[in-house]
């Protein structure tokens, strides 16, 4: 049950936020809002605010903002309709939903950092046979300090510096083993593997496994700022990289995509770990969110941005006939990739999701 709460609160809070961007710019401009809606279907509770509706109905998947003259059928010229205002404007009515999940995704990372959160010490937990580290003479138990000069902290430092050693055979460690430090010579092993978007790379490993010692990290206000500025910038790339591998084919979009069941899966796992493991969902997901909107697919913001840069370049708007064929393709796209995520899912989480709802 708790899952399942939070699952609901995660997607209305994306949605919510969303749907905001749209209508706090669309006041801003001054268009009328007629509607501002979480979830579809039966109404279940409405209250109206000036000439907006708020509305909560019975299906929370998915929302949406109802803007004055916002299709030709109602359109009537009024000032205050959104058919009225230049492409300009009417682009950043649409483009203000993806970013604000954006910006909420940088928030969350920020909080994360400045607020803390777990991660592994240096502790040596575990020795790899056929590697470097056991052959050069390292403990369980052994404390890793340094690597070649450099001082390590965290179990994630060693893994960054190792890993880069990609042309090196070797590498001073310095450990701490009954609180006296003591140097090794220890090999490293080069190894081909994927990365998280299936490219092939070559790294180093000395075959050390961590210890189950955690200690909390954090990050003063400003350091935090930057830290998820990066963090932020790095899961954007690493988004349009994996997106670019599965159009050419060299990604699986099978194994990379993942849709509600999915989501509701990753968010039950998430939800047993703490706080900071869900507020770090809700980052990612936010973020994927604001990018997956902004996607020049027609229904998609980003298919409406590209439509008025075109009305823009053309100075006027497409006919209606071809607007209506292009939203018909484009909603069938969409539906056709929901369904093969969500059967996707089905066959990828149904053990672990029925593990989840007993």
């Amino acid at each position: 049950m708790v899952s399942i709460l939070v699952f609901l609160f995660i997607l209305g809070l994306l949605i919510i936020v969303h749907e905001f961007g749209h209508f706090i710019i669309a006041k801003k401009l001054g268009v009328k809002v007629e509607n501002f809606s979480f979830g579809f279907g039966k109404n279940l509770f409405k209250k109206r605010k000036g000439d907006t509706d708020y509305c909560i109905n019975a299906i929370p998947f998915g929302g949406f903002v109802k803007l004055a003259g916002d299709n030709r059928e109602e359109f009537k010229g009024a000032p205050d309709e959104y058919l009225s205002r230049p492409a300009s404007q009417r682009a950043a009515i649409i483009f203000f939903g993806p970013l604000l999940n954006y910006v909420m995704g940088f928030l969350c990372f920020w909080l994360i950092f400045f607020i803390g959160y777990p991660t592994l010490t240096t502790k040596i937990g575990g020795l790899k046979e056929g590697y470097g580290a056991k052959s050069a003479g390292l403990q369980i138990g052994d404390k890793v300090t340094a690597i070649d000069g450099e001082q390590v902290k965290y179990f994630e430092e060693i893994q960054k510096i190792i890993f880069d050693k990609k042309d090196t055979s070797s590498v001073k460690v310095t450990v701490l083993r009954n609180d006296k430090e003591m140097d090794f010579n220890v090999g490293i092993k080069q190894e081909q593997v994927k990365d998280i978007i299936g490219q092939e790379q070559k790294i180093g490993f000395m075959g050390i496994e961590p210890a189950d010692e955690i200690i909390e990290i954090r990050h003063g206000f400003f350091k935090s700022f930057s830290l998820s500025a990066i963090k932020t910038w790095d899961l954007t790339v690493l988004t349009y990289k994996a997106l670019w591998r599965m159009i050419t084919g060299k990604l699986s979009f099978r194994d990379s995509v993942t849709g509600p069941l999915g989501i509701f899966y990753i968010t039950s796992k998430a939800a047993k770990v703490g706080f900071i493991a869900v507020l770090h969902l809700i980052a990612v997901l936010s973020i994927s969110l604001g990018i997956f909107n902004l996607l020049p697919l027609p229904v998609l913001d980003g298919g409406h941005i590209l439509f008025l840069g075109l009305e823009k370049i053309r100075r006027k708007p497409l006919s209606a006939k071809a607007e209506r064929i292009v939203t018909q393709f484009g909603f069938t796209l969409i539906m056709a990739l929901a369904i093969i995520v969500t059967l996707n899912d089905i066959i990828k989480f149904k053990d672990k999701l029925f593990f989840f709802l007993k």
